[in-house]
């Protein structure tokens, strides 16, 4: 399993830019795709690549003048490591408690119930083969 650096929610908007690019990025046109939901300046985001590269989420390459940043981890990976970060910090560990208390605050459509139990029907499939 790969190590997982902790992202912060700042962070995490960037990585978003750079998995959705799906291909080195350089800073300018992650300042771009950010423009219309941050207030941030060209500064704080580069900072944020510079953080995101000290943690080894990202790596760069010098090409010309230009900086091209790319993810050394997944979006797959960071998701992973999120929920198990979150699982484990709000419900110790308890998956079962967790998915209760969702179920519980959600307002679900039956279409979802069918798709949630589709999932849960698989499950107990893979645990009786």
């Amino acid at each position: 399993m790969v190590n997982v650096p902790q992202i912060s929610d700042t962070e995490w908007q960037v990585m978003k830019v750079i998995w959705a690019k799906n291909s080195p990025v350089t800073a300018n046109q992650v300042i771009e795709a950010l423009e219309g939901s941050c207030n941030w300046k060209p500064k704080t985001i580069k900072t944020l690549l510079g953080r995101l590269v000290k943690k080894k989420a990202l790596s760069f390459n010098k090409e010309s003048r230009e900086y091209v940043y790319y993810s050394l981890i997944s979006e797959k990976e960071c998701v992973r490591a999120e929920n198990k970060s979150f699982l484990s910090k709000v419900y110790g560990g308890a998956f079962n408690i967790m998915f209760a208390s969702f179920l519980e605050e959600e307002k679900l459509t039956l279409e979802e119930i069918s798709e949630l139990k589709k999932i849960l029907e698989d499950k107990s499939s893979e645990k009786t083969d």
